[in-house]
């Protein structure tokens, strides 16, 4: 048995099983790994896949379990090579972070612009996704951290860290009616044209939760991932616009009327992720105190100890008093 059998497994499965797909993934031909998986299952005296013709087309029972120890396996061995460049090169390599666009918009620059005044021979890789993608992108080890707020129930193979909590504010057009209001109402917010978050991103979900909660119906005109298409269709009058608190800048945004809308909607909370046995390296523990100064090396190797017993929930409970708003 290979190291490069297990990885051919791997690939192909999470390549639904389309090996000209992973052939293409990993630079090699079609050939070598169709012969190096059909040499494993006779070492292994098993099939880990049935085929239709030449294709594959399921994943055994057995093959279900190999694949499950292959990826801890393979996930181990990236640890060993991630302690070797620790010791070796302490200061340099990659980090990988999957997002939403609205983090990596506002949220991360300052993080990454100090962390890279420490660390400029660190690459830093910046996937945009929804939060289902990034869950997924985290536990199949592409990215190193997930940053997200909504949809946690895609998150429960990684360690989910609470970084920040955040609301939200309506804007407007400045000779809209509710720009002279002192303090809105969600029925008169109800009562307009919104444009906001599409669904499962930026803490959307609390915004529907809102308006249910009081009987009303939201008049969502448009949505959209990013903060800045929304306040461009709230600039061409198609409706008032929803977004995160931290997507309002006074300078660029100064042809908008901000309005608090924090005592309308329930707060959100934004995490950041990452799989229990990856190796972390001293950077990568460095960037998490960055973006979340209360995440300290000390808070993250207790979470990484005790997930995901008692203790991890009590360290959870914990933090929640120390969360800044933002």
């Amino acid at each position: 048995m290979k190291l490069r059998q297990l990885l051919y497994i791997h690939e192909v499965a999470r390549h639904e099983l389309n090996i000209t797909a992973a052939a293409e993934y990993l630079h090699t031909s079609q050939p070598g790994i169709s012969k190096q998986i059909r040499l494993l299952e006779e070492e292994l005296g098993i099939q880990i896949f049935t085929r239709n013709g030449k294709h594959l087309d399921h994943v055994t029972p057995a093959g279900q379990q190999i694949l499950q120890i292959s990826e801890r396996i393979l996930h181990e061995v990236d640890n060993v090579r991630r302690a070797a460049s620790e010791f070796q090169n302490a200061d340099s390599g990659d980090l990988r972070i999957g997002t939403t666009h609205t983090q990596a918009r506002y949220a991360l620059p300052a993080t990454i612009q100090q962390f890279k005044r420490h660390y400029p021979k660190v690459s830093l890789h910046l996937n945009q996704g929804s939060p289902p993608q990034i869950a997924n992108w985290a536990a199949d080890g592409e990215v190193d951290f997930a940053i997200a707020t909504e949809a946690m129930e895609h998150f429960d193979e990684l360690i989910m860290l609470p970084c920040y909590h955040w609301n939200r504010c309506v804007l407007v057009r400045p000779e809209h009616p509710l720009a002279q209001t002192d303090r809105l109402r969600l029925k008169e917010v109800a009562d307009n044209p919104i444009v906001t978050y599409t669904f499962g991103f930026t803490g959307r979900s609390q915004l529907d939760k809102a308006f249910s909660a009081q009987g009303l119906e939201a008049d969502v005109v448009l949505t959209a991932v990013d903060a800045d298409v929304i306040k461009t269709y709230v600039r061409l009058g198609l409706g008032i616009g929803i977004v995160a608190n931290m997507a309002y800048d006074k300078d660029e945004d100064h042809d908008l009327v901000r309005l608090d809308a924090s005592h309308l909607f329930d707060s959100s909370t934004t995490h950041i992720g990452f799989r229990r046995n990856s190796f972390m390296r001293a950077y990568m523990t460095h960037f998490i105190g960055m973006f979340a100064p209360h995440l300290t090396e000390d808070v993250v190797n207790r979470a990484v100890s005790s997930y995901p017993g008692p203790s991890y929930l009590k360290l959870l409970d914990e933090l929640k008093d120390q969360l800044p708003t933002m």
